[in-house]
């Protein structure tokens, strides 16, 4: 099954295993405090971001290539907060339907990776059209967050491969700054390791799980920002 087909039919299992994900909303207040900020969650999925700054932002807009998805995500909206303070689009990252200089924070967690895969041979033309609507929709003095994977059953960064040109465009041709966490998944059992996981991974990761008996799979994740 491709990732698109997963986004699409598997989007509450994909919650299911996000969900398990540590609460990043300290990293990026660190970044860039959001309180009162008009804030873009680009590729925003079911909603692993959106849902630690909602609270505090004073909007969101929240774009994703998957409708599934976005209806999980206007789901615990809905059900966790007072107010409705967020709008969901289906939406490209190439082609934002997002009024210009309108957003003061964009994060993108794991989502303009799979337009920057060196495996398209347009990847650079891709993340350049990206970094321009970036660009454009950001305000004067605002900021853009991008989290993306650097390797999963791993306890040190070991990025893949098709990625690393992508990284490094962000750093040394659009001048972000660059760190890496860990993001580990916790889940109770081995056993529910596996199930929550090898759906979206494949077998390389659950037989490491397997062979490792981890309840607690690692992860680590790179962490790039813009002040603009």
């Amino acid at each position: 099954m491709s990732i698109d087909e997963i986004y699409d039919k598997q989007a509450q299992a994909y919650e299911a295993m996000v969900s398990r994900q540590p609460d990043l909303s300290e990293l990026i207040h660190r970044v860039k405090p959001y309180e009162g900020l008009d804030v873009l969650d680009l590729g925003a999925g079911s909603g692993r971001l959106t849902m630690l700054l909602a609270a505090d932002a004073r909007s969101l807009i929240c774009t994703d290539i998957s409708q599934p998805m976005l209806d999980i995500l206007d789901d615990k909206c809905s059900e966790a907060l007072d107010s409705r303070n967020w709008t969901t689009m289906v939406a490209d990252h190439r082609n934002l339907p997002v009024a210009s200089s309108s957003v003061d924070l964009i994060v993108s967690g794991w989502s303009i990776s799979y337009l920057a895969d060196s495996s398209h041979e347009e990847w650079r033309e891709n993340l350049e059209l990206v970094m321009a609507e970036l660009h454009r929709v950001l305000r004067p003095g605002g900021t853009i967050l991008i989290l993306e994977t650097m390797g999963t059953g791993t306890e040190t960064p070991n990025p893949p491969d098709f990625l690393t040109g992508y990284y490094a465009q962000l750093e040394q041709q659009y001048g972000f700054s660059h760190q890496w966490i860990r993001t580990d998944y916790v889940f109770d059992t081995v056993e529910e390791a596996l199930l929550n996981t090898g759906f979206f991974f494949g077998e390389e990761l659950t037989d490491k799980i397997i062979a490792n008996q981890w309840s607690t799979v690692p992860e680590c994740a790179g962490v790039w920002w813009k002040h603009v």
